[in-house]
């Protein structure tokens, strides 16, 4: 992954490349300088104005260095931020396309790690690492260079004899580094998923006197987050004393060997003066070397959990290229579905038509088959057997955004965003008037409703609606779909948490909408059968078959299921209203 990024931003990072390069010429050029300086001083060639050149050339190149190390990181984080935003909009895309199968083998606090915490450890292995690797390496490269063939080989190869126990133990570190950075994250994840649950249940924890339970398991996993954390940064911290101790064993057989080169008289004092510096350049290439490493096992462990998303097969499929007509009848043949390890099916051999235009009611006692014949018909499921077909075309021909566009689906539980009442509604059309946005509002009986909120349609309705009622909520989604241009309107029960006198507003404002559209269909899923008594014709599910259907006087004179529950509803409005 890094390689082909690498490749597609070559101009960044061979800028950024370039840079360090020259910031590698200089710092190993310095010594040296220093080296003459010092035998010059010694053999008394450098007195007074003399001075005053070489000096100034190590401050110029100092400041060189400076300005060159801030070019090359604006350069090269600039390429690795790309890098996150392009990560980040890859896992929103793929998400948005996975099918409701995908999110319900995944835990929500996961999936924003990934968003995160995750994406940032990859972004700093594509970013910090990779040039820092990059700049340890030529530097280490250089410096070694300078030691043994400027200086003394001898004095060089004498002065490296401790670096292979410390590459042994990096590759030691970096193994444990790597285990202890995935259980980092998992843990991560773990908090991130309890935070998640516990704010979008907040209420419940509070109904249900679980405050302090929640308290008590969010400390435990805030604790081992931090322990993984602290496990993994102790592993980190054991680079630098492999360093150190390298750097001190190596300075120590660079100053007794060095010593007795100087003694015999085959290197100068200069010289010595300059090895001992290029030794202490090379803590900065061992530093590099452990943060790299560091760095690079954290994205590894990183990537080994964002891949799998990034790359995990669609539970919906998207290859439909038919073009679907304005008027559409819907039409379901022999539908069947089944629950993964369930005894019996959802649905079994339903059949229904529902030409443009007309009103499909669909009832059932819980668990009839209601909601599953909903998500078939918005392909948040496949059936076992049977089609469902919209003018004639099965739905998998047709794309999904053609199907979403013609579908406006309001479901029993409404998602509003956290923004203003106005801006929920107008969601489906964003070029909607406030004129526009105020006759679907009255549509859906909430206008009033609107009206006296604190400031009216601008009013903000909190995360998930939170400061609305259960039945505000659903006339708000009510009107976001009635603003559509959808052909096709599925309530999906989301008339329940209405009273009757407001789903029978409804309902008039529904006859009304639909005699001024007359190609618009509509499907009611609804408990109470007053929802469904107007509908063209009706259907009754009973443990996923279809047991009647016909109008509503047609399945009163039937006497069957229908019959008795409307008789049961009408006693029970009567001593309601008594």
């Amino acid at each position: 992954m890094l390689a082909t990024f690498v490749r597609e931003h070559w101009r960044a990072y061979g800028s950024a490349a370039a840079m360090l390069s020259c910031i590698a010429a200089m710092t190993v050029w310095i010594p040296r300088q220093v080296g003459h300086v010092v035998d010059a001083l010694v053999a008394g060639q450098l007195q007074g104005p003399a001075l005053i050149e070489p000096l100034a050339l190590l401050v110029l190149a100092g400041l060189a260095i400076y300005l060159l190390r801030v070019g090359w990181r604006l350069t090269l984080f600039k390429a690795a931020y790309r890098l996150g935003a392009r990560l980040r909009t890859r896992l929103f895309a793929r998400l948005a396309l996975q099918g409701p199968a995908y999110f319900q083998q995944q835990r929500t606090g996961d999936l924003m790690a990934l968003a995160t915490n995750d994406i940032d450890t990859v972004e700093m292995a594509a970013g910090e690492a990779m040039l820092a690797g990059f700049d340890g390496t030529q530097t280490l490269l250089l410096v070694l260079a300078m030691m043994t063939l400027s200086i003394d080989w001898r004095l060089g190869l004498a002065a490296l004899l401790p670096f292979p126990l410390m590459g042994l133990a990096f590759w030691w570190i970096s193994k444990h580094l790597h285990q202890a950075a995935q259980d980092s994250l998992t843990r991560f994840g773990d908090l991130n998923q309890q935070v998640q649950e516990s704010l979008a249940g907040v209420r419940t924890l509070r109904a249900l006197g679980l405050v302090d339970r929640s308290r008590q398991r969010f400390g435990v996993l805030a604790d081992g987050a931090a322990e993984a954390a602290f496990r993994s940064q102790r592993w980190e911290a054991a680079y630098e004393p492999a360093v150190g101790m390298t750097l001190g064993a190596a300075t120590a057989i660079a100053l007794a060997v060095g010593g007795w080169l100087v003694a015999r008289g085959e290197i100068s004092i200069g010289q010595l003066t300059a090895f001992t510096m290029y030794l202490g350049q090379l803590i900065w290439p061992m530093f590099a070397a452990g943060w790299v490493l560091s760095l690079l096992e954290r994205g590894r462990a990183a990537w080994a959990r964002l891949a799998p998303v990034l790359d995990a097969p669609l539970t919906l499929v998207d290859h439909g290229h038919a073009v679907l007509p304005p008027r559409a009848e819907l039409r379901a043949e022999g539908l069947s579905f089944s629950f993964p390890g369930a005894k019996r099916p959802a649905l079994h051999s339903v059949d229904f038509a529902l030409p443009p235009g007309r009103t499909l009611g669909i009832v059932g006692a819980t668990g009839a088959g209601k909601s599953t014949l909903v998500r078939l018909l918005l392909r948040q499921a496949e059936p076992d057997a049977g089609r469902l077909l919209l003018a004639d075309v099965p739905l998998p021909d047709l794309p999904l955004a053609t199907l979403r566009a013609h579908i406006a689906w309001v479901p029993q539980e409404p998602f509003l965003f956290s923004a203003s009442v106005a801006d929920n509604i107008a969601l489906v059309k964003p070029g909607a008037t406030p004129a526009d946005i105020e006759a679907a509002a009255r549509l859906a009986a909430v206008h009033d409703d609107i009206a006296r909120l604190p400031h009216g349609y601008a009013t903000e309705v909190g995360e998930r609606g939170v400061t609305l009622s259960g039945g505000q909520r659903q006339r708000v989604a009510i009107a976001r779909a009635l603003l559509s241009d959808s052909p096709l309107l599925v309530l999906d029960d989301a008339l329940s948490a209405v009273d009757t006198g407001t789903e029978t507003a409804i309902l008039d404002h529904l006859r009304e909408l639909r005699a001024a559209r007359p190609d618009r269909s509509v499907i009611v899923i609804a408990h109470r059968l007053s929802a469904v008594m107007d509908a063209d014709e009706v259907i009754v599910l009973k443990q996923g078959h279809v047991i009647e259907r016909g109008t509503h006087a047609q399945l009163l004179a039937l006497g069957g299921w229908y019959a008795s529950q409307w008789r049961y509803q009408q006693i029970e409005a009567s001593l309601e209203a008594a």
